[in-house]
Protein backbone atom coordinates (compact mmCIF):
# COMPACT_ATOMS: atom_id res chain seq x y z
CA UNK A 1 0.00 0.00 0.00
CA UNK A 2 2.96 2.45 -0.12
CA UNK A 3 1.06 4.45 -3.20
CA UNK A 4 -1.86 5.17 -0.94
CA UNK A 5 0.22 5.39 1.99
CA UNK A 6 2.71 7.73 0.56
CA UNK A 7 0.29 10.47 -0.38
CA UNK A 8 1.63 14.13 1.35
CA UNK A 9 -0.67 14.39 4.38
CA UNK A 10 -2.00 11.48 4.61
CA UNK A 11 -4.34 10.71 7.28
CA UNK A 12 -4.09 7.06 8.11
CA UNK A 13 -6.63 5.23 10.81
CA UNK A 14 -5.64 2.37 12.22
CA UNK A 15 -8.17 -0.07 14.20
CA UNK A 16 -7.44 -3.35 16.62
CA UNK A 17 -10.83 -4.25 17.97
CA UNK A 18 -8.80 -7.25 20.18
CA UNK A 19 -5.77 -5.07 21.26
CA UNK A 20 -4.10 -6.18 24.07
CA UNK A 21 -1.40 -4.28 25.37
CA UNK A 22 -1.35 -2.55 21.95
CA UNK A 23 1.80 -4.07 20.45
CA UNK A 24 0.23 -4.63 16.97
CA UNK A 25 -0.70 -0.95 16.57
CA UNK A 26 2.04 0.98 17.47
CA UNK A 27 4.32 -1.04 15.44
CA UNK A 28 1.66 -0.32 12.60
CA UNK A 29 2.38 3.41 13.40
CA UNK A 30 5.81 3.30 13.34
CA UNK A 31 5.79 1.19 10.14
CA UNK A 32 3.46 3.66 8.27
CA UNK A 33 5.65 6.47 9.52
CA UNK A 34 8.90 4.90 8.21
CA UNK A 35 6.97 4.72 4.75
CA UNK A 36 5.71 8.03 5.08
CA UNK A 37 7.03 10.49 7.67
CA UNK A 38 4.58 13.10 7.18
CA UNK A 39 1.86 11.06 7.38
CA UNK A 40 -0.89 11.65 10.40
CA UNK A 41 -1.63 8.20 11.84
CA UNK A 42 -4.46 7.91 14.38
CA UNK A 43 -4.75 4.54 16.34
CA UNK A 44 -8.14 3.18 17.38
CA UNK A 45 -8.90 -0.29 19.90
CA UNK A 46 -10.47 -2.02 22.03
CA UNK A 47 -9.94 -4.51 24.98
CA UNK A 48 -12.02 -6.66 26.88
CA UNK A 49 -9.66 -7.36 29.91
CA UNK A 50 -8.88 -4.39 32.02
CA UNK A 51 -5.23 -5.39 32.97
CA UNK A 52 -4.24 -5.37 29.25
CA UNK A 53 -6.25 -2.28 28.50
CA UNK A 54 -4.78 -0.66 30.97
CA UNK A 55 -1.18 -1.12 29.89
CA UNK A 56 -2.06 -0.12 26.44
CA UNK A 57 -3.63 2.99 27.39
CA UNK A 58 -0.52 3.80 29.87
CA UNK A 59 2.07 3.00 26.86
CA UNK A 60 -0.15 4.58 23.82
CA UNK A 61 0.13 7.86 26.41
CA UNK A 62 3.80 7.95 26.84
CA UNK A 63 4.57 7.75 23.38
CA UNK A 64 1.95 10.19 21.82
CA UNK A 65 2.71 14.26 22.07
CA UNK A 66 -1.73 14.79 22.99
CA UNK A 67 -2.45 11.76 24.53
CA UNK A 68 -5.15 11.18 21.61
CA UNK A 69 -4.29 7.70 20.94
CA UNK A 70 -4.98 6.65 24.41
CA UNK A 71 -8.18 8.59 24.06
CA UNK A 72 -9.00 6.32 21.22
CA UNK A 73 -8.37 3.06 23.03
CA UNK A 74 -11.70 1.42 24.78
CA UNK A 75 -12.68 -1.27 27.77
CA UNK A 76 -15.54 -3.46 26.88
CA UNK A 77 -16.30 -6.28 24.50
CA UNK A 78 -16.31 -5.27 21.31
CA UNK A 79 -18.88 -7.88 20.36
CA UNK A 80 -21.69 -6.67 22.55
CA UNK A 81 -20.38 -3.01 23.46
CA UNK A 82 -18.80 -1.78 20.07
CA UNK A 83 -17.35 1.62 21.40
CA UNK A 84 -16.55 3.02 17.96
CA UNK A 85 -20.06 2.04 15.72
CA UNK A 86 -19.52 5.40 14.00
CA UNK A 87 -16.12 5.41 13.02
CA UNK A 88 -14.26 3.72 9.77
CA UNK A 89 -10.39 2.85 9.31
CA UNK A 90 -8.04 2.18 6.54
CA UNK A 91 -6.13 -0.45 8.37
CA UNK A 92 -8.08 -2.87 10.68
CA UNK A 93 -5.82 -5.88 12.31
CA UNK A 94 -6.28 -8.26 14.61
CA UNK A 95 -5.20 -11.22 16.85
CA UNK A 96 -8.51 -12.37 18.20
CA UNK A 97 -8.34 -15.11 21.00
CA UNK A 98 -9.00 -18.14 19.06
CA UNK A 99 -11.79 -21.06 20.15
CA UNK A 100 -13.03 -18.52 23.12
CA UNK A 101 -16.67 -19.17 23.88
CA UNK A 102 -18.98 -15.70 23.31
CA UNK A 103 -21.95 -17.04 25.36
CA UNK A 104 -21.92 -14.36 27.62
CA UNK A 105 -22.31 -11.65 23.91
CA UNK A 106 -24.75 -13.88 22.95
CA UNK A 107 -27.77 -12.49 23.41
CA UNK A 108 -26.62 -8.72 22.42
CA UNK A 109 -24.94 -10.58 19.34
CA UNK A 110 -27.99 -12.38 18.40
CA UNK A 111 -30.04 -9.31 18.55
CA UNK A 112 -27.82 -7.26 16.13
CA UNK A 113 -27.80 -9.99 13.66
CA UNK A 114 -31.54 -10.24 13.71
CA UNK A 115 -30.85 -6.98 12.10
CA UNK A 116 -29.40 -8.70 8.92
CA UNK A 117 -26.83 -6.30 7.56
CA UNK A 118 -28.46 -3.46 9.64
CA UNK A 119 -25.91 -4.54 11.93
CA UNK A 120 -22.40 -6.32 11.60
CA UNK A 121 -23.43 -9.66 11.98
CA UNK A 122 -26.04 -10.31 9.17
CA UNK A 123 -24.23 -13.06 7.39
CA UNK A 124 -24.70 -15.37 10.32
CA UNK A 125 -23.07 -16.45 13.58
CA UNK A 126 -20.66 -19.42 13.96
CA UNK A 127 -21.03 -21.44 16.92
CA UNK A 128 -20.88 -20.09 20.14
CA UNK A 129 -17.40 -21.40 21.49
CA UNK A 130 -15.90 -19.71 19.03
CA UNK A 131 -16.35 -16.32 18.11
CA UNK A 132 -13.08 -15.84 15.37
CA UNK A 133 -15.63 -14.95 12.54
CA UNK A 134 -17.84 -12.98 14.83
CA UNK A 135 -14.27 -10.18 14.88
CA UNK A 136 -13.85 -10.75 10.89
CA UNK A 137 -17.92 -9.48 10.80
CA UNK A 138 -17.20 -6.59 13.19
CA UNK A 139 -14.04 -5.32 11.21
CA UNK A 140 -16.08 -5.87 7.66
CA UNK A 141 -18.04 -3.52 9.06
CA UNK A 142 -15.65 -0.86 10.26
CA UNK A 143 -14.06 -0.74 6.81
CA UNK A 144 -14.86 2.27 4.43
CA UNK A 145 -17.07 1.74 1.55
CA UNK A 146 -15.31 1.29 -1.63
CA UNK A 147 -16.43 4.86 -3.10
CA UNK A 148 -15.64 6.00 0.08
CA UNK A 149 -11.53 5.90 0.74
CA UNK A 150 -9.23 2.68 1.32
CA UNK A 151 -9.45 0.03 3.99
CA UNK A 152 -8.08 -3.53 3.93
CA UNK A 153 -8.28 -5.94 6.45
CA UNK A 154 -5.63 -8.25 8.25
CA UNK A 155 -6.51 -11.07 10.97
CA UNK A 156 -4.81 -13.91 12.46
CA UNK A 157 -6.99 -16.88 13.20
CA UNK A 158 -6.62 -20.68 13.88
CA UNK A 159 -7.43 -23.24 11.19
CA UNK A 160 -10.79 -23.57 12.49
CA UNK A 161 -12.53 -20.83 10.83
CA UNK A 162 -11.11 -21.86 7.43
CA UNK A 163 -13.14 -25.50 7.66
CA UNK A 164 -15.78 -25.62 10.51
CA UNK A 165 -19.74 -25.56 9.69
CA UNK A 166 -21.08 -27.84 7.02
CA UNK A 167 -23.31 -26.11 3.88
CA UNK A 168 -25.81 -23.80 5.75
CA UNK A 169 -24.20 -23.53 8.55
CA UNK A 170 -23.14 -20.16 10.57
CA UNK A 171 -19.62 -20.37 9.71
CA UNK A 172 -20.01 -21.79 6.24
CA UNK A 173 -22.62 -18.67 4.86
CA UNK A 174 -19.72 -16.24 6.80
CA UNK A 175 -17.37 -17.53 4.30
CA UNK A 176 -19.73 -17.48 1.46
CA UNK A 177 -20.82 -13.82 1.76
CA UNK A 178 -16.99 -12.82 1.78
CA UNK A 179 -16.30 -14.77 -0.93
CA UNK A 180 -19.02 -14.07 -2.76
CA UNK A 181 -18.72 -10.43 -1.94
CA UNK A 182 -14.95 -10.90 -3.65
CA UNK A 183 -13.03 -9.23 -0.15
CA UNK A 184 -10.37 -12.05 0.36
CA UNK A 185 -7.15 -11.24 -1.62
CA UNK A 186 -5.17 -14.28 0.12
CA UNK A 187 -4.36 -16.52 3.29
CA UNK A 188 -1.02 -17.01 4.43
CA UNK A 189 -0.19 -19.95 6.83
CA UNK A 190 2.36 -19.01 9.41
CA UNK A 191 4.97 -21.17 11.20
CA UNK A 192 3.48 -23.42 14.37
CA UNK A 193 4.50 -22.29 17.25
CA UNK A 194 5.34 -19.01 17.14
CA UNK A 195 3.11 -17.44 19.58
CA UNK A 196 3.95 -17.77 23.35
CA UNK A 197 0.15 -19.07 24.47
CA UNK A 198 -0.08 -21.80 21.90
CA UNK A 199 1.65 -23.98 19.38
CA UNK A 200 -0.88 -24.55 16.77
CA UNK A 201 -0.80 -23.38 13.37
CA UNK A 202 -2.09 -20.22 12.79
CA UNK A 203 -3.09 -18.15 9.35
CA UNK A 204 -3.51 -14.03 8.40
CA UNK A 205 -6.72 -13.64 6.04
CA UNK A 206 -6.52 -10.47 4.11
CA UNK A 207 -9.29 -8.70 2.84
CA UNK A 208 -9.85 -5.40 0.61
CA UNK A 209 -12.42 -3.08 -0.18
CA UNK A 210 -11.22 -2.35 -3.45
CA UNK A 211 -9.29 -5.48 -4.69
CA UNK A 212 -6.57 -4.57 -8.04
CA UNK A 213 -8.03 -5.74 -11.40
CA UNK A 214 -5.71 -9.11 -11.80
CA UNK A 215 -6.84 -10.07 -7.99
CA UNK A 216 -10.53 -9.85 -8.70
CA UNK A 217 -12.21 -13.47 -8.22
CA UNK A 218 -9.42 -14.79 -6.93
CA UNK A 219 -7.98 -16.25 -3.64
CA UNK A 220 -4.47 -16.22 -3.29
CA UNK A 221 -2.99 -18.97 -0.63
CA UNK A 222 0.61 -18.59 0.20
CA UNK A 223 2.21 -21.19 2.35
CA UNK A 224 4.94 -19.83 4.75
CA UNK A 225 4.75 -22.89 7.03
CA UNK A 226 8.57 -23.39 6.66
CA UNK A 227 9.54 -19.55 7.24
CA UNK A 228 10.78 -19.57 10.95
CA UNK A 229 14.24 -19.22 12.51
CA UNK A 230 14.75 -20.92 15.64
CA UNK A 231 15.04 -19.21 19.27
CA UNK A 232 17.22 -19.34 21.45
CA UNK A 233 15.42 -19.72 24.87
CA UNK A 234 11.96 -20.83 24.09
CA UNK A 235 8.90 -19.00 25.55
CA UNK A 236 6.33 -20.71 26.47
CA UNK A 237 5.05 -22.16 23.52
CA UNK A 238 6.88 -20.08 21.63
CA UNK A 239 10.39 -21.67 19.86
CA UNK A 240 9.92 -20.22 16.45
CA UNK A 241 9.92 -16.83 15.06
CA UNK A 242 9.63 -15.40 11.30
CA UNK A 243 12.67 -13.86 10.60
CA UNK A 244 13.23 -10.05 8.96
CA UNK A 245 14.08 -12.08 5.67
CA UNK A 246 11.34 -14.40 6.44
CA UNK A 247 9.17 -11.80 6.15
CA UNK A 248 10.34 -10.10 3.20
CA UNK A 249 10.05 -13.77 1.71
CA UNK A 250 6.04 -13.63 2.51
CA UNK A 251 5.33 -10.05 1.39
CA UNK A 252 7.78 -11.37 -2.16
CA UNK A 253 5.02 -14.06 -2.74
CA UNK A 254 2.12 -11.74 -2.16
CA UNK A 255 3.04 -9.00 -4.47
CA UNK A 256 4.65 -11.60 -7.21
CA UNK A 257 1.23 -12.97 -7.61
CA UNK A 258 2.67 -16.05 -9.44
CA UNK A 259 1.76 -19.84 -8.62
CA UNK A 260 4.78 -22.16 -7.22
CA UNK A 261 5.22 -24.35 -4.41
CA UNK A 262 4.49 -22.06 -2.00
CA UNK A 263 1.46 -20.40 -3.63
CA UNK A 264 -1.73 -21.44 -5.24
CA UNK A 265 -4.73 -18.93 -7.33
CA UNK A 266 -7.79 -20.44 -6.94
CA UNK A 267 -10.90 -18.73 -8.19
CA UNK A 268 -13.44 -17.62 -5.36
CA UNK A 269 -15.98 -20.80 -6.78
CA UNK A 270 -13.52 -23.25 -6.11
CA UNK A 271 -13.98 -23.05 -2.66
CA UNK A 272 -17.70 -23.49 -2.55
CA UNK A 273 -19.56 -26.97 -3.38
CA UNK A 274 -23.45 -27.42 -2.98
CA UNK A 275 -24.39 -30.37 -0.94
CA UNK A 276 -27.47 -31.86 -2.18
CA UNK A 277 -29.36 -34.63 -0.70
CA UNK A 278 -29.36 -38.28 -2.47
CA UNK A 279 -33.49 -40.39 -1.77
CA UNK A 280 -33.39 -44.06 -2.22
CA UNK A 281 -37.07 -45.34 -2.57
CA UNK A 282 -38.45 -46.82 0.26
CA UNK A 283 -39.39 -50.66 0.06
CA UNK A 284 -41.19 -52.40 2.48
CA UNK A 285 -42.40 -56.12 2.63
CA UNK A 286 -45.27 -56.48 5.27
CA UNK A 287 -46.53 -59.90 7.64
CA UNK A 288 -48.54 -60.55 9.98
CA UNK A 289 -46.25 -62.75 11.97
CA UNK A 290 -46.34 -63.56 15.79
CA UNK A 291 -43.00 -61.81 15.69
CA UNK A 292 -44.34 -58.51 13.94
CA UNK A 293 -47.49 -58.38 15.73
CA UNK A 294 -45.56 -58.28 19.02
CA UNK A 295 -44.04 -55.48 17.69
CA UNK A 296 -47.13 -53.51 17.82
CA UNK A 297 -47.20 -53.84 21.33
CA UNK A 298 -44.26 -51.25 21.32
CA UNK A 299 -45.94 -48.24 19.46
CA UNK A 300 -46.95 -45.31 20.74
CA UNK A 301 -50.60 -45.16 19.25
CA UNK A 302 -51.49 -48.46 20.13
CA UNK A 303 -50.13 -48.53 23.65
CA UNK A 304 -52.01 -44.82 23.86
CA UNK A 305 -55.12 -46.44 23.31
CA UNK A 306 -55.19 -48.17 26.66
CA UNK A 307 -54.81 -44.42 28.15
CA UNK A 308 -57.30 -41.87 29.53
CA UNK A 309 -56.56 -38.05 30.20
CA UNK A 310 -59.89 -38.04 31.65
CA UNK A 311 -59.35 -37.17 35.37
CA UNK A 312 -62.50 -38.55 36.84
CA UNK A 313 -61.91 -41.93 38.19
CA UNK A 314 -64.45 -43.59 36.93
CA UNK A 315 -64.65 -42.29 33.43
CA UNK A 316 -60.66 -43.03 33.24
CA UNK A 317 -61.08 -46.88 34.26
CA UNK A 318 -63.73 -46.92 31.48
CA UNK A 319 -62.20 -45.59 29.00
CA UNK A 320 -58.99 -47.25 29.49
CA UNK A 321 -61.59 -51.06 29.53
CA UNK A 322 -62.45 -49.84 26.31
CA UNK A 323 -59.13 -49.21 25.14
CA UNK A 324 -57.99 -52.41 26.04
CA UNK A 325 -60.83 -54.31 24.72
CA UNK A 326 -59.95 -52.73 21.50
CA UNK A 327 -56.13 -53.31 21.37
CA UNK A 328 -57.60 -57.32 21.86
CA UNK A 329 -59.27 -56.74 18.77
CA UNK A 330 -57.10 -55.09 16.36
CA UNK A 331 -54.59 -58.50 17.95
CA UNK A 332 -57.25 -60.50 17.39
CA UNK A 333 -57.87 -59.27 13.77
CA UNK A 334 -53.95 -59.77 13.24
CA UNK A 335 -53.85 -63.17 14.10
CA UNK A 336 -56.77 -64.18 11.88
CA UNK A 337 -54.94 -62.76 8.91
CA UNK A 338 -53.06 -64.92 6.46
CA UNK A 339 -49.55 -64.81 7.43
CA UNK A 340 -48.66 -64.36 3.50
CA UNK A 341 -45.43 -62.51 3.06
CA UNK A 342 -46.18 -59.18 1.31
CA UNK A 343 -43.81 -57.71 -1.17
CA UNK A 344 -46.47 -54.71 -1.81
CA UNK A 345 -47.62 -52.07 0.27
CA UNK A 346 -50.68 -51.16 -1.11
CA UNK A 347 -51.67 -55.03 -1.71
CA UNK A 348 -51.34 -55.51 2.36
CA UNK A 349 -53.03 -52.20 2.72
CA UNK A 350 -55.74 -53.94 0.75
CA UNK A 351 -55.93 -57.43 3.21
CA UNK A 352 -55.45 -55.22 5.99
CA UNK A 353 -58.40 -53.17 5.41
CA UNK A 354 -60.35 -56.51 4.48
CA UNK A 355 -59.62 -58.28 7.63
CA UNK A 356 -60.81 -54.75 9.83
CA UNK A 357 -64.08 -55.04 8.12
CA UNK A 358 -64.77 -57.99 8.40
CA UNK A 359 -63.56 -58.21 12.46
CA UNK A 360 -65.72 -54.55 12.54
CA UNK A 361 -62.71 -53.02 14.10
CA UNK A 362 -61.95 -49.26 13.12
CA UNK A 363 -58.74 -48.38 12.35
CA UNK A 364 -57.92 -44.95 13.24
CA UNK A 365 -54.76 -43.00 11.15
CA UNK A 366 -52.54 -43.09 13.63
CA UNK A 367 -53.25 -46.45 14.76
CA UNK A 368 -53.49 -47.64 10.77
CA UNK A 369 -49.54 -45.97 10.55
CA UNK A 370 -48.82 -48.15 13.87
CA UNK A 371 -49.66 -51.08 12.18
CA UNK A 372 -47.58 -50.80 9.07
CA UNK A 373 -43.98 -49.62 11.26
CA UNK A 374 -45.08 -52.56 12.87
CA UNK A 375 -45.61 -55.43 10.55
CA UNK A 376 -43.08 -53.56 7.98
CA UNK A 377 -39.46 -54.34 7.32
CA UNK A 378 -37.18 -52.98 4.83
CA UNK A 379 -36.67 -55.13 1.85
CA UNK A 380 -34.44 -54.32 -1.15
CA UNK A 381 -36.56 -57.00 -3.27
CA UNK A 382 -40.32 -55.54 -2.43
CA UNK A 383 -41.58 -53.03 -4.98
CA UNK A 384 -41.44 -49.06 -4.09
CA UNK A 385 -43.61 -47.68 -1.61
CA UNK A 386 -45.33 -44.54 -3.22
CA UNK A 387 -47.42 -41.60 -1.53
CA UNK A 388 -50.71 -40.82 -2.74
CA UNK A 389 -49.82 -39.17 -5.74
CA UNK A 390 -47.65 -42.00 -7.05
CA UNK A 391 -44.28 -40.31 -6.50
CA UNK A 392 -41.73 -42.59 -4.51
CA UNK A 393 -41.23 -42.15 -0.90
CA UNK A 394 -37.83 -41.81 0.58
CA UNK A 395 -36.34 -43.85 2.94
CA UNK A 396 -34.45 -41.88 5.24
CA UNK A 397 -32.28 -44.91 6.57
CA UNK A 398 -30.46 -45.26 2.77
CA UNK A 399 -30.58 -40.94 2.61
CA UNK A 400 -27.08 -39.60 2.04
CA UNK A 401 -25.55 -36.40 0.49
CA UNK A 402 -23.44 -35.75 -1.97
CA UNK A 403 -21.14 -32.37 -2.18
CA UNK A 404 -21.43 -31.15 -5.96
CA UNK A 405 -18.26 -28.57 -6.91
CA UNK A 406 -20.15 -24.87 -8.01
CA UNK A 407 -18.30 -25.08 -11.28
CA UNK A 408 -20.42 -28.50 -11.89
CA UNK A 409 -23.67 -28.63 -12.82
CA UNK A 410 -26.05 -30.78 -10.42
CA UNK A 411 -27.67 -32.92 -13.21
CA UNK A 412 -24.66 -34.18 -14.71
CA UNK A 413 -22.30 -34.73 -11.55
CA UNK A 414 -25.38 -36.61 -10.48
CA UNK A 415 -25.78 -39.03 -13.62
CA UNK A 416 -21.58 -39.43 -13.99
CA UNK A 417 -20.93 -40.27 -9.94
CA UNK A 418 -24.54 -41.18 -8.38
CA UNK A 419 -26.77 -43.01 -10.95
CA UNK A 420 -24.03 -45.61 -12.30
CA UNK A 421 -24.13 -47.06 -8.17
CA UNK A 422 -28.00 -46.26 -7.44
CA UNK A 423 -30.15 -45.97 -10.38
CA UNK A 424 -33.15 -45.48 -8.43
CA UNK A 425 -31.92 -42.65 -6.92
CA UNK A 426 -33.29 -39.00 -6.83
CA UNK A 427 -32.17 -35.52 -5.99
CA UNK A 428 -34.38 -34.24 -2.95
CA UNK A 429 -35.92 -31.00 -3.65
CA UNK A 430 -37.80 -30.90 0.01
CA UNK A 431 -37.17 -27.47 0.93
CA UNK A 432 -35.48 -28.37 3.81
CA UNK A 433 -32.97 -29.61 1.82
CA UNK A 434 -32.82 -26.24 -0.15
CA UNK A 435 -30.45 -23.54 -0.67
CA UNK A 436 -32.17 -20.70 1.10
CA UNK A 437 -30.79 -17.78 -1.36
CA UNK A 438 -31.53 -19.54 -4.45
CA UNK A 439 -33.97 -22.33 -3.60
CA UNK A 440 -32.64 -24.68 -5.69
CA UNK A 441 -31.83 -28.38 -4.71
CA UNK A 442 -28.79 -28.69 -2.57
CA UNK A 443 -26.98 -26.08 0.24
CA UNK A 444 -24.66 -24.08 -0.84
CA UNK A 445 -21.34 -24.12 1.23
CA UNK A 446 -17.71 -22.88 1.17
CA UNK A 447 -14.36 -24.34 3.39
CA UNK A 448 -11.49 -23.28 2.36
CA UNK A 449 -9.13 -26.87 3.03
CA UNK A 450 -5.78 -24.80 3.42
CA UNK A 451 -3.42 -28.01 3.75
CA UNK A 452 -5.45 -30.22 1.11
CA UNK A 453 -4.40 -27.84 -1.61
CA UNK A 454 -0.21 -27.66 -0.33
CA UNK A 455 -0.57 -31.58 0.05
CA UNK A 456 2.52 -33.34 -1.76
CA UNK A 457 2.01 -37.21 -2.64
CA UNK A 458 4.57 -39.56 -0.58
CA UNK A 459 4.91 -42.66 -2.01
CA UNK A 460 5.12 -45.41 0.49
CA UNK A 461 8.66 -47.55 0.34
CA UNK A 462 8.66 -50.88 -1.80
CA UNK A 463 7.16 -53.86 -0.11
CA UNK A 464 10.87 -55.85 -0.33
CA UNK A 465 12.37 -52.88 1.75
CA UNK A 466 9.57 -52.82 5.04
CA UNK A 467 9.37 -57.05 4.48
CA UNK A 468 13.45 -56.55 5.09
CA UNK A 469 13.29 -54.25 8.14
CA UNK A 470 11.09 -56.48 9.60
CA UNK A 471 13.16 -59.37 9.52
CA UNK A 472 15.90 -57.52 10.88
CA UNK A 473 14.13 -56.48 14.02
CA UNK A 474 12.64 -60.08 14.49
CA UNK A 475 15.75 -61.15 14.50
CA UNK A 476 17.10 -58.90 16.95
CA UNK A 477 14.14 -59.72 19.28
CA UNK A 478 15.56 -63.26 18.82
CA UNK A 479 19.16 -62.36 20.02
CA UNK A 480 17.58 -60.14 22.94
CA UNK A 481 15.56 -62.92 23.90
CA UNK A 482 18.31 -65.62 23.99
CA UNK A 483 20.55 -63.35 26.09
CA UNK A 484 18.02 -62.76 28.55
CA UNK A 485 16.99 -66.63 28.59
CA UNK A 486 20.91 -67.03 28.78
Amino acid sequence: DDEFIKTPGRVVKVYDPCCGTGGMLTIAKTRIEEINSDADVHLYGQEVNPETYAVCKSDLLMISQDGRDAENVKQGSTLSDDQHAGERFHYLITNPPYGKDWRADKKRVETEARLAFGGRFGAGTPRSSDGQLLFLQHMLARRFKPDEDHSRVAIIMNGSPLFTGDAGSGESEIRRWILENDWLEAIIALPESIFYNTGIGTYVWVLCNRKPDQRQGKVQLIDATDFWQPLRKSLGDKRREIGQDDAQRIIDLYLDYCEGEQVKIFDNEDFGFRKIVVERPLRLSFQASPERIECLKEQSAFVNLAVSKKKKPEVKALEEEAGRQQQEAVLKMLRDMPPALYKDRAQFLEALDKAARAADVKLASSLRKAILDALGERDENAAICTDKKGNPEPDTELRDTERVPLKEDVAIYFEREVVPHVPDAWISSAKAHCDKLDDRPGKVGYEINFNRYFYTYQPPRPLKEIEADIRTLEEEMVAMLREVAG
